[in-house]
């Protein structure tokens, strides 16, 4: 959350955009930028806020043990199963995925709260809830529903599918597809989702103590657990449930309200015609969703202003225009679903927005953090050595706060060589087993990957604690392009890319999101041992509830087909990103390939003028990232997502505190109702139980010809 992706993750200010928008770290964290920075500097500065831990001196800190409790990860399971509902619908529609960290802890500290005051009031209260708790329930449901998007179900995973393979004949080959499966995708998660949580494990007082590295979401995470347990904080949480609660029934309602009309394609309120029919057809319309409403209100307004500007280029103005090229730049005969007609102008463009924005933020991320890296070992004369017996510093220059948290800090510590064994015997074993999975995956390339593996989670991790960025979707990007190459297109190279990525992104991200959770426990006092363990715990659950929640999709809906419901976007990029890292450009029609140079240029060149002009104006500058979505899936979720932007806008025009206060609640609320609706929508489809009736949009001149043949 993690989810960090807009291949959605919505950190970062919006790099994630691309991979959760893939909501790139809107990565299973996906905290705003204007979220997190805002929190990361109040936990900065204790001093000059007054100190935090003083409110909390005369509770007792539980013990590792006693912060793992029962009813922790009861509430954490049934909470994983809801969230990655949520997830995994965002990230077969568009991909888009907030943060939904802060209902997590919100819902987390309600229910126990529930569990607690039942227990209380009969007597037979042990143990209170403490903020250690509600830290470990956070880390253990984000654990388990970020699976649901780095797992690839939107992405590498689903692209291995015959139903994306489809979309170019020559490598929809034996050797280069392979169709989801329950068992091995289960099989595969917890092959590579355990690598990661080991790799980083020895370094932690480093990032989290000497080096104080910020990481924003982390940060914000912690003082909101914080702050819900003082008495405040504890009387808003309330009124937040409460408003969360509200929306989320209205949510539920309207979705199980608009089903009553889907029976057809194109049929109900997902399919009305608000801006008119000539505009319904390049898919400009509001289709009444609550999930993206919900969504618009949480991801910061540049980000939906980028995403709306992204369809209006390109379904406007673009699209229209090539097409009119028919004849010209590509057969007239092809239908538009073929990558050697429109299509493929929509598919390579949008690849070549999103490669061009992820290459200047993973040149511009890793800059940072080899400068900030040198700077601290001068400043150090030396590289620091973790010492599992050595005191953090202490004495002149520490606030009561920080001396507290490091001494419990580094009180459960992580024994060095559980975690150097832990993460060969995991390796081992993957090189050993994946290959069984994938054959055409040779256990060299695995082991390849373990090796560098280690480094670039330590790039990752270092640059997502200053920057809040998680360039885990990057890395897995050029391991499609270089592992597929290798292997080549008659041996498989398409899957053997996807299958690599991963490898690499499970380990990249993983090592990133345990390192937050660390400053999360730093900052609450929760154990590094406690929170190592939830994110175990939390990570084995993911990799169980995910795969089924996504077969639950698989077998309801036509998952993966244009025009479907649920279309799966970013599976088709992450195919064709394999088909070029195998064959080349040699798929692309006429002039695409100029048109791709022009948009991969143009990314690079909006992200430094952006970086180089002042804040005041930078801040009005799209996102490249967010403007690809649009141009391969239509911006009619676009719409949706500016509309939720403007209700936010007014609202924190009328009234900021209550804006801010209750705005994520009543998002988080739209987005889990409509979300949880797909759960019993799809057992309904599972039950062949259709929809009653079909409402449907007509042209007068349509109407007036079925007019005609029904009174015939």
């Amino acid at each position: 959350m993690r989810p960090h992706t807009i291949e959605a993750e919505a950190s970062g200010g919006g790099a994630d955009v691309e991979e959760a928008v893939e909501p790139s770290t809107l990565r299973h964290r996906q905290k705003s930028a204007k979220e997190s920075s805002s929190h990361a500097v109040a936990g900065e500065e204790d001093d000059a806020l007054g100190s935090v831990e003083q409110a909390f001196a005369g509770q007792a800190v539980p013990t590792w043990r006693e912060q793992l409790t029962f009813r922790a990860f009861v509430v954490s399971f049934f909470l994983a199963i809801m969230f990655s509902v949520i997830v995994m619908k965002l990230n077969l529609t568009t991909g888009i995925i907030p943060s939904l960290n802060v209902s997590a802890g919100l819902l987390g500290f309600f229910f126990v709260r529930l569990w607690t005051g039942a227990i209380e009031r009969a007597g037979f209260l042990r143990q209170p809830f403490t903020r250690q708790e509600n830290t470990v329930i956070q880390t253990c449901v984000v654990s388990a529903y970020g699976i649901a998007f780095s797992g690839g179900f939107g992405s590498y995973l689903f692209g291995m599918s015959e139903v994306i393979a489809k979309i170019d004949a020559e490598t929809n080959t034996p050797d280069n597809v392979k169709d989801p499966q329950i068992g091995w995708m289960i099989g595969f998660l917890f092959l590579v989702s355990f690598v990661g949580l080991f790799a980083l494990v020895p370094l932690r007082k480093i990032m989290i103590i000497d080096y104080r590295l910020t990481y924003p979401s982390g940060t914000a995470t912690a003082y909101l657990i914080n702050g819900f347990h003082t008495p405040e904080g504890a009387r808003l949480a309330k009124k937040q449930v409460k408003t969360l609660g509200r929306f989320f029934s209205f949510s539920f309602l309207w979705g199980f309200f608009q089903w009553f009309y889907t029976a057809g394609d194109h049929c109900g309120f997902g399919s009305f015609p608000t801006l008119g029919l000539q505009a319904y057809k390049n898919r400009f319309y509001f289709d009444f969703s609550p999930t993206y409403v919900g969504v618009g209100m949480i991801c910061p307004h540049i980000v939906n202003v980028s995403v709306l500007l992204g369809g209006i280029l390109s379904w406007g103005l673009m699209w229209p225009l090539i097409h009119n090229k028919r004849g010209s730049w590509f057969s007239a005969d092809l239908g538009d679903g073929n990558l050697q007609g429109l299509q493929g102008y929509r598919v390579f463009i949008s690849i070549a927005l999103i490669l061009g924005d992820g290459l200047y933020n993973f040149v511009r991320v890793l800059y940072r953090t080899i400068s900030a890296f040198l700077t601290m070992v001068r400043k150090h004369n030396t590289i620091p050595v973790f010492d599992e017996v050595s005191a953090a510093p202490t004495g002149e220059g520490l606030s009561f706060d920080e001396e507290r948290r490091m001494k419990l800090f580094l009180k459960d510590q992580i024994p060095k060589p559980i975690a150097y064994a832990g993460y060969a015997a995991v390796a081992a074993v993957s090189i050993g087993t994946l290959p069984q999975i994938f054959p055409e995956l040779k256990w060299y390339y695995i082991l390849l990957v373990y090796v560098f593996a280690p480094v670039l989670a330590f790039c990752n991790a270092y640059g997502s604690g200053l920057t809040d960025w998680s360039l885990a979707s990057t890395y897995g990007k050029l391991a499609i392009f270089i592992f597929g190459a290798w292997a080549g297109a008659s041996h498989g190279g398409v899957l053997v890319g996807l299958a690599a990525c991963g490898v690499m992104m499970s380990i990249v991200a993983t090592a990133s999101d345990l390192m937050q959770d660390f400053k999360t426990g730093y900052l609450t006092l929760a154990s590094p041992r406690s929170m190592f363990i939830s994110q175990v715990i939390g990570t084995a659950m993911g990799c169980v509830i995910a795969p089924c929640v996504f077969w639950l999709f698989y077998k309801s809906f036509d998952v993966g087909k244009d025009g479907s419901e649920y279309p799966a976007p970013y599976a088709t990029v992450y195919r064709n990103m394999a088909i070029l890292g195998v064959e080349g450009f040699s798929k692309l029609p006429k002039h695409c390939l100029t048109l791709c140079y022009v948009f991969f240029a143009a990314a690079i060149t909006i992200n430094l003028i952006k970086d180089n002009v002042p804040i005041k104006i930078a801040k009005y500058i799209p996102l490249p990232m967010a403007m690809a979505i649009p141009f391969y899936i239509g911006p009619y979720f676009a719409i949706d997502m500016f509309v939720g932007t403007v209700i936010i806008f007014v609202w924190s025009m009328v009234n900021k505190p209550e804006a801010e206060a209750f705005g994520p609640a009543v998002a988080s609320g739209l987005i889990c109702g409509d979300g949880i609706w797909s759960l019993p929508q799809s057992i309904l489809a599972l039950a062949k139980v259709k929809p009653p009736i079909c409402m449907k949009f007509l042209s007068r001149t349509v109407n007036a010809r079925v007019d005609t043949f029904l009174g015939n």
